[in-house]
């Protein structure tokens, strides 16, 4: 199935939706780090981004319209800044949202379907109006803005649109909902609000998959000490989080899903780049940063959890919390490549630029598995639809 990829960033919702069976004909992106970190991966023969035609430039100058009838889906990140929990909140006044630009590609390229994603501060009470001006334009992409026209008239025009009835034009059936990576397989508990569209003549009726791991799944096999047994880990290393206990007690009976999975679980096979630097170069991007520390609300991620979220950082040091918490109660940063897992990049694939940049890279990201499991569901819709 034939897609266009905007704002592509290192590649992480395009890689997964590749798995899924996307083969993107264009993969657009500005930033000059993420586009090197893809040609280089791209130079060593990567599977997962080898066929990609990579468009490096600003997406506003990209016409869509010669990809009507070509593509099969849109998908990509606009830009989250705006909208982040810790940027500045500028939202709609903010010259960063591409939202704009990812409608346009739709309006144009009249795609049968679409995934885009964002940080979940969108979803936030105070952009909640914006974020409905948003969802109403991904329905109704053909209602545009005029020239002088506040977004607010042109939300108030889309909503007499949309409660008409009429469903003349370019119309879509559009989903949104918060997805927690780790619910999903992904040892990192990161949260995405996702926007799903089809296309309403294909009469898709479309939910977001299921959720198939827990956190009670994983608490449980911890105090039942499956988990520990597992995995070799001495019983004054045994750490879980408070009340775990009471918590599985009150269950009775084991979850129905998968557990949570652990940063142990996805660092296993990889040493440690402080404790053997010699094993550690062996893998790519796999060195030692020195200089972590813990503070108040950065205190790194428990080695038996999903890790927290990674961030890309704005002051330096990446977020600040990118951080391993060790049982003994000692931290140090997580290491390019131990972030690539948790954001379930594959092992092959190379980041390029200094530490600084490729934290960056990672933090902007999706993981790839969730980007696939999103994306096998919408393939398998179309497919169906043909």
């Amino acid at each position: 199935m034939k897609s266009i990829e905007l704002f592509a960033g290192a590649g992480g919702l395009g890689m997964g939706l590749h798995a899924a069976g996307f083969e993107p004909v264009n993969v657009i992106e500005w930033d000059r780090y993420c586009c090197d970190t893809i040609r280089e991966n791209q130079s060593c023969g990567v599977e997962a981004v080898r066929g990609w035609n990579l468009t490096a430039g600003d997406v506003r100058h990209v016409d869509f319209e010669k990809y009507e009838g070509k593509v099969r889906l849109v998908s990509g990140g606009p830009p989250c800044q705006p909208f982040s929990l810790g940027g500045k909140h500028k939202a709609h006044r903010d010259r960063r949202d591409m939202f704009p630009e990812a409608i346009r590609a739709v309006r144009e390229a009249k795609p049968e379907a679409f995934i885009f994603e964002n940080v979940k501060g969108l979803t936030r009470a105070s952009f909640r109006n914006y974020f409905e001006y948003i969802k109403l334009q991904l329905e109704h992409p053909e209602i545009t803005r005029k020239d002088g026209e506040s977004w607010t008239s042109h939300l108030a025009r889309l909503e007499q649109h949309h409660t008409s009835g009429s469903r003349s034009g370019l119309n879509y059936r559009v989903v949104t909902q918060v997805l927690n990576a780790a619910d999903y397989g992904v040892p990192q508990r990161r949260e995405r609000v996702m926007f799903v569209g089809f296309r309403d003549d294909l009469e898709v009726s479309w939910n977001f998959p299921l959720a198939t791991h827990s956190q009670d799944a994983l608490l449980w096999d911890q105090v039942k000490g499956t988990y520990w047994e597992r995995h070799g880990v001495p019983r004054n290393e045994r750490r879980m989080s408070d009340g775990a206990a009471e918590r599985v007690r009150r269950m009775k009976v084991a979850p129905n899903a998968l557990a949570w999975c652990t940063v142990r679980e996805a660092l296993h096979g990889i040493p440690d780049p402080e404790l053997h630097p010699q094993l550690a170069s062996q893998f790519l991007n796999h060195r030692f940063q020195g200089g972590a520390r813990s503070y108040p609300g950065h205190t790194g991620s428990p080695l038996d959890e999903p890790a927290k979220t990674l961030k890309a950082g704005v002051h330096g040091v990446p977020g600040g919390e990118n951080m391993m918490l060790r049982p003994d109660g000692s931290i140090r940063y997580f290491t390019v490549r131990e972030s690539a897992r948790l954001q379930t990049f594959p092992d092959d694939f190379l980041f390029h630029g200094s530490w600084t940049e490729t934290m960056r890279q990672l933090g902007n990201a999706v993981p790839v598995h969730l980007a696939r499991v999103v994306g096998q569901d919408v393939a398998r819709h179309l497919a169906e639809a043909a």
